[in-house]
């Protein structure tokens, strides 16, 4: 009976010790809060977001997975540039329809002399 009641006091002062160990009761102030991960800016301002810069984009991970902020910034950027090249790309096919269609007339107008 007194090795069992041995046993039951050793094992509670173990668990004790444990537990202020764990929680910190030789501490008088807790961790402090580690910096949260901040995405830089990956893509370069100073020139258009190329495949690569895409391609080595990689998100710092949150409590539960991305932080949106990070993403929606990310996103955000390709958004605008993707629609800036389609605006330049229908400039440039507009300026090349028009450049060819004097082109095509002076033709058909020399076709029309010929016969």
């Amino acid at each position: 009976m007194f090795m069992f009641l041995f046993l039951v006091v050793t094992l509670a002062v173990v668990v004790g010790a444990v537990t202020l160990a764990v929680v910190g009761g030789g501490e008088s102030a807790p961790l402090p809060e580690a910096a949260p991960e901040r995405l830089d800016d990956p893509f370069p301002p100073d020139r258009p977001v190329h495949y690569a810069d895409v391609e080595r984009l990689r998100f710092p991970l949150a409590a539960r997975g991305y932080r949106m902020a990070d993403v929606d910034d990310a996103l955000g950027r390709l958004a605008a540039e993707l629609a800036e090249r389609d605006a330049r790309i229908d400039d440039l096919e507009s300026a090349l329809a028009g450049a060819q269609a004097p082109r095509v007339s002076i033709e058909k107008s020399a076709e029309e002399g010929r016969q």
